[in-house]
């Protein structure tokens, strides 16, 4: 690493991957540990925690200590370089990240939140563990469990499901566990996880955290309805369907076919998508529940799990690759057609709602959970008072929104100005790219807004 590296490196203050030091102490073998259990990283000695230049003094063997006091403290192999930056020596320490892990400190692990260290929790160790076993928590046997905790009914419906679908062709007349331990959901005589929550007689003794929340919001604090779904993985995708089917609001319309078309508040493909998701991607070492919220503008589906690197959330509304946090519970969805392809839920949530003529939905990982919002409709005061514009054009959206179109005329009449204003106000709400002009009129411009 040359000079010109570290100044760049010193601009860019500390971070995830990189931490300042004065000099080097204990607090220093604690960031190996931490830069080790997840991206590796850089520590440079003899800088501020603003990044200001100081220097350090070493000697012909210092080096040489300072590696051997990183591998007796924790373990790990560090690269040790001594670099000369604005006349004053630093030492910059580079660590990768450990193919074994949790790395130690004093017999604790610690993990990297922001640009400071923090001691792990026991869900995070496992889940660090299983990552460095190569297999996802799924996939473990539980050891509480037995033979006798499954539902061979359960297991029958699948294997039924299994052969209509045609993904996994299961002989029928085969002994259901026998078939489950070909699935790899037994194993040495015990239950996966995955085995409990798909096909589990009450997976909740086992996991109560595993259940889906749902409610009806008028307000972060006013709760019109809520319910509590249980049961196995599939019996929650069902139970929440049937919540939707009770709760949400429809309406008709009339195509000229014998039959009405019934149109949902928002598709029920893509909140059965979004769903399936959550439950087949979250978190079951959190203690965090599932939860689908309905407000009177958008409905929430709330995933205790963020995504899994190099995911995130732009690259869902594309092709992307499938990186399932639990392997086996997504395998058997897939078997049972519940998942139509790997990687392709996000998708087919984007074309339901365009099919609606609905927004486009969020989709937001904050580093703890993942949410997917869907809104009834982008354009409301307080998104329009964003955009910086005027009272009279947030009136006229809302106009165009009961009405359809507006013309020139009817803004003047509506918002009481002359004709130069109305064009003006109509140019900047067609540059906003929310009104298209039709002919004479504007309308909405549902590709944008």
């Amino acid at each position: 690493m040359n000079e010109k590296k570290v100044l760049e490196i010193l601009a860019g203050g500390e971070s995830e991957t990189v931490e300042f030091k004065r000099s080097f102490d204990k607090e220093t073998l604690e960031t190996v540990s931490v830069f080790a259990n997840t991206k590796g990283g850089l520590i440079i000695i003899g800088v501020s925690r603003q990044g200001r230049i100081q220097g350090v003094v070493i000697g012909r063997e210092t080096l040489r200590d300072w590696a051997n006091q990183v591998v007796q403290g924790t373990g790990v192999q560090p690269s040790l370089e001594s670099i000369e930056c604005e006349g004053k020596t630093l030492v910059v320490i580079s660590v990768a990240e450990s193919h074994i892990r949790p790395v130690l400190y004093r017999g604790r692990p610690y993990k990297r939140v922001g640009s400071t260290n923090r001691e792990m929790s026991v869900e995070e160790i496992t889940r660090l563990i299983s990552q460095g076993r190569g297999v996802t928590w799924d996939e473990l046997p539980e050891i509480q469990a037995s033979i006798d905790d499954l539902d061979l009914e359960k297991i029958k419906r699948f294997i039924e499901l299994a052969n209509r679908i045609e993904r996994r062709p299961i002989p029928e007349e085969g002994e259901p566990l026998k078939v489950l331990v070909k699935l790899g959901l037994i194993q040495e005589g015990k239950p996966t996880r995955a085995a409990i929550l798909l096909f589990g007689d009450r997976p909740q003794r086992f996991y109560p955290q595993a259940i889906l929340k749902m409610g009806r919001f008028k307000s972060e604090t006013l709760i019109i309805d809520d319910k509590e779904i249980e049961g196995t993985l599939f019996e929650q995708v069902e139970g929440a369907m049937l919540y939707f089917r009770d709760r949400l609001q429809t309406r008709f319309e009339f195509t000229g076919e014998p039959q009405r078309k019934v149109i949902w508040e928002y598709p029920l493909n893509a909140l059965r998508e979004a769903v399936i998701n959550a439950i087949c991607h979250r978190d079951y070492l959190s203690n965090a529940l599932n939860q689908v919220r309905i407000y009177d503008d958008r409905a929430v589906v709330w995933n205790s799990g963020k995504l899994p690197e190099p995911l995130n959330p732009e690259k869902l509304k594309s092709e992307h690759e499938s990186i399932p946090r639990n392997r086996k519970i997504a395998e058997m969805f897939f078997y049972a057609g519940y998942i139509e392809r790997w990687g392709g839920g996000t998708l087919k949530i984007l074309e339901e709602c365009r099919r609606s003529e609905l927004p486009e939905p969020d989709f937001i990982d904050d580093g703890y959970s993942f949410r997917i919002i869907f809104r009834k409709d982008i354009l409301t005061e307080e998104y329009l008072r964003k955009l910086d514009l005027n009272e009279r054009q947030i009136k006229a959206v809302v106009y165009v929104k009961e009405k359809v179109k507006i013309t020139n005329r009817e803004y003047q009449e509506l918002c009481k100005v002359k004709k130069r204003t109305a064009s003006d106000d109509l140019k900047g709400l067609q540059e906003q790219d929310i009104f298209e002009r039709v002919g004479t009129h504007w309308e909405r411009n549902f590709l944008c807004a």
